[in-house]
Formats: structure tokens, sequence, C-alpha cells
């Protein structure tokens, strides 16, 4: 979700507050502290608190105002929330979580997708393993993250499961998220890259049990990679 204009600049302001725990969970915002604080109209406010609102990180009421919630009720899968966890104080427990829910479903996903993959899906999984190998050898990280990213997503929609799909987003903003705080090697490794091909080539020859292998290496690593970064 990409806000633009003035209550794009409110959330910018108030998502990380929330998120960070800066705002905690029971205090309760009134529009017209908000409208004043931040020299905007009602309207701006009222389709700020929208977002937030579906997002679950406030509840709005008539003679109530409105009230921050807690983590335990945040849609925690909308990539917004997790880009505003990961510029806080909750980034490593933020991507601790994360991996271990790539560790649950990304293999899982790529066994399926090597059964139900479209030939367009295993046309593009090839063509991003190539782009992954081009732009790790120029150590473009910038076009390399497009590529992961990209690759991954699609690996998700070819599983066939709407479910899984929809996660390609939440994937992205964790690899995103990686990138942004320096939590990447300066230059992609060759083992990982190559894990990529092997993943695309499992799905492209329809070997179920070599694409889990090979993803499950993949988020595994990244996942142990993480932790001895953070310790």
């Amino acid at each position: 979700m990409d806000i633009q204009g003035l209550p794009g600049r409110l959330l910018a302001d108030l998502g990380p507050a929330i998120a960070s725990g800066e705002i905690p969970a029971g205090t309760v915002l009134r529009s017209e502290e908000l409208e004043a604080k931040y020299g905007v109209s009602r309207t701006v406010v009222r389709e700020a608190v929208r977002i937030l609102e579906s997002m679950r990180l406030v509840t709005s009421k008539r003679r109530v105002g409105i009230t921050v919630q807690p983590k335990s009720d945040w849609d925690v899968f909308d990539p917004l929330v997790i880009r505003w966890r990961l510029a806080g104080t909750d980034r490593s427990a933020q991507l601790r979580s994360l991996g271990s829910l790539r560790v649950a479903i990304e293999p899982a996903a790529a066994a399926l997708a090597a059964r139900q993959a479209t030939d367009d899906q295993r046309r593009e999984l090839g063509a991003l393993a190539v782009e992954l190998t081009v732009t790790a050898r120029a150590a473009d990280l910038e076009t390399f993250l497009k590529h992961d990213i990209a690759f991954h997503a699609t690996v998700l929609r070819a599983s066939g499961n709407e479910m899984f799909a929809h996660l390609g987003d939440t994937v992205g903003a964790v690899l995103t998220g990686r990138t942004e705080h320096h939590l990447m090697p300066h230059q992609p490794k060759p083992y990982a890259v190559k894990l990529h091909r092997e993943v695309a080539d499992a799905i492209c020859a329809g070997d179920a049990e070599q694409a889990e292998r090979a993803m499950r290496t993949i988020v595994v690593g990244a996942l142990d990679e993480l932790d001895a970064t953070l310790g």
C-alpha cells in the first residue's frame, strides 16, 4: 500500500509510533487534537484513521475517540505494519517471527509449485534465476532485491494455493527490510544464488522433493544468518 498526500504523511508519523509502542495500546487519540497537531483537515484525519483501522491498529468510536489496540489484534501480515515494526525497537523479534513463517510456508509452496506451476510461471522463475545470478555478480543489491522479491512471490503464486499467494507482499516486506536495515551482505553469496537456481530448475522439472529441499535450505539459512547477525 502506497499512501500519498496528507493522509500518507500523517500515517508516516502515527503508524511507526503505534508499531514501536511510542503510542501504547489503550491510548485514546482525539480527531480534533490530531487536526491541530498536524495542521490537517478532519477529512485527512478520517482517511488516515480508516487505513489504521483496516490494519486493526486502532478502533474509532463516536464519543470515545480513536483507541490504539494491543499488538495481538494487529494485522501483522500487512506490509506497512511490517515496515513500521522493522523501523522500530521491535525489529529483531519481527525479523525472527517472519523468518520462522518463511521456514514453515515457503518450502511447502515450492513443492506445490513443482506440481502446479503453469508453463508461464516456470519460464518466469527460470528467467528470474538468471537475473539473480547476473545482479549478484554485479553486486547490484537494489536490482537483486527486486528480482528476489519477484522470485519468491512467483513461487508462492505458482503453488496454486491462494493463501500462500497472498503472502507474497509479506515476504517482499521482509526481504526489503533486511536490505534497508543492512542485514544483508554487500554482495549476495554465491551459494544462496545457486540455491535459487536449484529451486527454479526443480520446479521446472516437476521435482517436488528437490524444490522443497532447496527452498528449505534457503529460508533456514536466512534465519540462521539473521540469528548470527542479531546475536
